[in-house]
């Protein structure tokens, strides 16, 4: 009996429209990404397993895909390399290594899989895509400005007009965990909790709280501050917050500097203050950030500072900043609002040349031929077939047009193309043919698309 072709649980196999989708989304989120002026990079799809314990946190060391050693060493059952969690802690030790060939300020992109052994759930995987983008070596608010005017201007050639940029500060979590009694030692535990605050409510968070250590006053004080003051609101309030003005008035000065700068770019009105967010990795040093779409449990990409990340591998602190999209989130919910440009959901198959008959085989690629040279996507059918069987073929493939060249055309040295969507059908010398076709397709995309973003 043969073994399950389904693929490993938490994975997935990506089928033709898949990648188109996937591939519309990456085309986009690269272009704006080089349009800011970052680079790409690739790393290794493993690490040595040092290279990414204890960056993570607790919770996060759990989740990493770890490889035992091969070979002679196999029987030792011990694991000397992991598949990456993520692509920052990878960009960092790219950073120390080469330190003295980067430049200064050093901007760039990466698009690649990451693997975390978690369980799955609906809509979350053991692998998959993350889009980051990253600023090293200036402190500078411009680098935080510069990072959310970028995502905001992908989400807005996307198509998405109603999303929101969570904005934090962790110097500002520090202080409300300092005032609430919580020790410093039990910080970054109880800041994986509060992430889930928005996703498991607060009893959910004071029983996380409970089993990660944290005293029952301490967690009381703490969840108070979010019963006693809106989670959401405008930068100046907060200063009208005791234990924020006392211990994180940098923290203050720095967001009110951020928000400044992007009144400018596409994200100024969409920067909202909230006290929830925490971020649960626990490198993050200063500014946190995080897009929320209205009516839609989760983000679609979030990020923050990690000025001593760098430092974990050169031995000195480096500034760092960086964001990270969620390429699958993204598609996801472009499935479901529909959001894909007509030609992404379509064919990738712009005309099909039919077969009429076994001698008309080298017709047919010569026709396929001269129709590529002129810039379209072809496909030929292979085999020879009632022409009624090729148009229901081409059709359940969603291919716009049809070539067709049966013995009269031939004589005549001309094709016949057959609009699959109106049905009108049309005589012309086959040299023609491509230049038709690209007119047809370019005015039935201007009449489809949508009006552009602002």
């Amino acid at each position: 009996m043969s073994g399950s072709t389904q693929p490993a649980r938490g994975t997935r196999d990506f089928l033709p429209d898949d990648i188109r989708r996937r591939q519309h989304v990456i085309d986009v989120v690269r272009d704006v990404y080089e349009h800011y002026g970052f680079e790409p990079l690739e790393t290794p799809a493993f690490e040595n397993i040092e290279t990414l314990l204890g960056k993570y946190g607790e919770e996060g060391n759990k989740l990493i895909f770890k490889i035992l050693k091969r070979g002679e060493h196999e029987h030792t059952g011990e694991a000397d390399l992991a598949l990456r969690y993520d692509l920052t802690v990878p960009l960092a030790r790219v950073v120390a290594q080469y330190q003295n060939d980067l430049p200064k300020f050093f901007k760039r992109y990466q698009i690649q899989p990451v693997w975390r052994a978690d369980r799955p759930a609906r809509g979350r995987f053991r692998e998959f895509y993350q889009c980051d983008l990253d600023a090293i070596g200036s402190t500078s608010p411009t680098v935080e400005a510069e990072i959310l005017a970028a995502v905001s201007d992908i989400l807005l050639r996307l198509g998405f007009d109603d999303f929101s940029i969570r904005l934090n500060h962790r110097q500002l979590l520090t202080g409300l965990l300092n005032v609430a009694g919580v020790s410093a030692r039990l910080h970054n535990d109880a800041l994986v909790a509060l992430d889930k605050l928005d996703k498991i409510g607060r009893d959910g968070v004071a029983k996380e709280f409970a089993a990660r250590g944290i005293p029952g006053d301490a967690v009381e004080k703490c969840l108070a501050f979010f019963d006693a003051n809106e989670v959401e609101q405008p930068l100046d309030t907060l200063t009208r917050i005791e234990w924020v003005f006392e211990r994180a008035e940098p923290a203050i000065d720095n967001l009110r500097q951020i928000i400044a700068l992007t009144e400018g770019t596409s994200a100024g009105k969409r920067l909202r203050i909230d006290l929830s967010l925490a971020r649960g990795l626990s490198y993050y040093t200063g500014a946190i950030m995080e897009i929320s779409v209205a009516q839609l449990a989760g983000s679609l990409g979030g990020g923050g500072r990690y000025d001593n990340l760098v430092g974990m591998f050169l031995g000195r602190d480096v500034p760092a900043c960086g964001f990270s999209l969620g390429l699958e989130r993204i598609i996801v919910v472009m499935t479901e609002r529909t959001m894909f440009p007509p030609a992404v959901a379509g064919s990738a198959v712009d005309i099909m040349v039919t077969l009429w008959n076994e001698n008309g085989r080298a017709d047919a690629v010569r026709l396929a031929s001269d129709l590529r040279r002129g810039g379209l996507r072809v496909d030929v059918y292979p085999e020879a077939d009632k022409l009624g069987k090729q148009f229901k073929y081409a059709g359940a493939r969603g291919v716009p047009f049809v070539a067709i060249v049966g013995d009269d055309e031939r004589a005549r040295g001309e094709v016949a193309i057959k609009d699959m969507r109106s049905g009108e059908q049309t005589a012309m010398p086959a040299d023609q043919a491509a230049g038709f076709v690209r007119r047809k397709a370019t005015a039935e995309n201007a009449d489809n698309a949508e009006p552009s973003q602002p």
